[in-house]
């Protein structure tokens, strides 16, 4: 199926419908805004899928993070693939896509705040977790700080 895909810029509100479904649980009173949303060097990031249905969403925000100052950092924020387009590789298209935008741009540090229950996927995209779990604040889930140096950065 993601060979059909076509990775596109979108604006921070383009977003919003998929990080409500995905990221809130369909909960429109829950907040999908995040404060780098408007920063001029952020980037977002949509999947479109054969009939040009946004149908996974991504953000990609500079953000430096404690544990790396040495990086120049970006953080992946409201990943969210709709669930019919989920285990399709559509998520992992534009993950991909997003790490390649980021990497052109000079940055030499990926990080998120994953949901446990998205580990597998960070890890198979070559995502590291670092430290301790938390519980967010905002989904009150479980999740983990994952990070991925990117070619650059590499020795």
């Amino acid at each position: 199926m993601t060979s059909s895909v076509r990775i596109v810029e979108i604006t921070a509100a383009e977003t919003h419908p998929l990080r409500t479904a995905v990221l809130r649980g369909g909960d429109p009173t829950r907040p999908v805004t995040f404060d780098l949303d408007a920063h001029p060097e952020s980037v977002h990031l949509g999947a479109l899928d054969e009939a040009d249905e946004l149908v996974a969403v991504s953000s990609w925000m500079p953000n430096p993070i404690a544990d790396f100052p040495e990086h120049r950092s970006i953080q992946l924020r409201g990943m969210a693939t709709a669930a019919e387009a989920q285990s399709t590789g559509i998520g992992g298209a534009l993950f991909e896509a997003g790490v390649e935008r980021a990497t052109a741009r000079g940055f030499t540090l990926i990080w998120a705040r994953a949901r446990d229950s998205a580990l597998s996927f960070y890890d198979r995209h070559g995502c590291t977790v670092i430290g301790d779990g938390f519980i967010d604040d905002t989904t009150r889930l479980p999740h983990h700080v994952v990070v991925r140096r990117t070619e650059t950065s590499l020795p």
